[in-house]
């Protein structure tokens, strides 16, 4: 795993605290672009088919930028565009995809809760355990509870 040097003690304590408090046991590095990657177009194709995955997605953004697309509760696509400095929590079984923006260039940190698994199940996946639970937890459970989702 490379060394991630970071320029601002602010970025470095918050990653540190999060790791800490969210119990991420390990995490890799991500560096998306034609140059870096073997099978590029393939990779991208892969992040861009829509599908979830059984634990949380956590990424930091540490160099270019992309989008995150998730939907809502209709159904409909959101998109989250992230850049250098942001984190991305997307719960386990929401169903997303990822692309980069025009800059064609993202550097992630992936960080993992557990052992690291990067498994993702495209969709339909109704049925898996972990998108029962998300549609329980967060769509069904808003519409009970009234629950206003709003970004910031």
């Amino acid at each position: 795993m490379e060394i991630i040097v970071c320029g601002e003690l602010f970025t470095c304590k918050f990653l540190f605290w999060f790791m800490t408090c969210a119990k991420v046991h390990s995490g890799d590095l991500l560096d998306l672009c034609p140059e870096r990657v073997e099978n590029y177009e393939g990779k991208l194709k892969n992040f861009f088919t829509e599908h979830i995955h059984a634990d949380e997605e956590i990424r930091y953004c540490l160099e270019g930028s992309g989008y995150f697309d998730v939907r809502d509760d209709d159904d409909r696509w959101i998109r989250i565009w992230i850049k250098e400095g942001d984190m991305i929590v997307l719960p386990a079984g929401i169903y997303h995809r990822f692309t980069l923006d025009k800059g064609n260039y993202v550097k992630l940190m992936r960080l993992f809760i557990g052992e690291p698994v990067w498994t993702c199940y495209n969709r339909p996946q109704e049925d898996h355990p972990a998108r029962a639970g998300y549609v329980k937890n967060f769509v069904d459970g808003n519409k009970q509870q009234g629950v206003a989702l709003q970004a910031h």
